[in-house]
């Protein structure tokens, strides 16, 4: 998974930025779209204790 950064907006909004590998931004959402996407998402290790 890509690196994600935390800033903040001219509005005081938390945004989590993707850069790539020259330190360009890739993607920029906010915190609060990100976090909800995170939790959806189960992760491997999640995944194998279900089964």
């Amino acid at each position: 998974m890509a690196k994600r950064t935390t800033h903040r907006s001219r509005s005081g909004t938390k945004l989590y930025a993707v850069r790539d590998k020259k330190g360009r931004f890739v993607d920029i959402q906010t915190y609060k779209r990100a976090h909800g996407a995170d939790i959806k998402r189960k992760g491997k290790k999640e995944k194998r204790k279900s089964r």
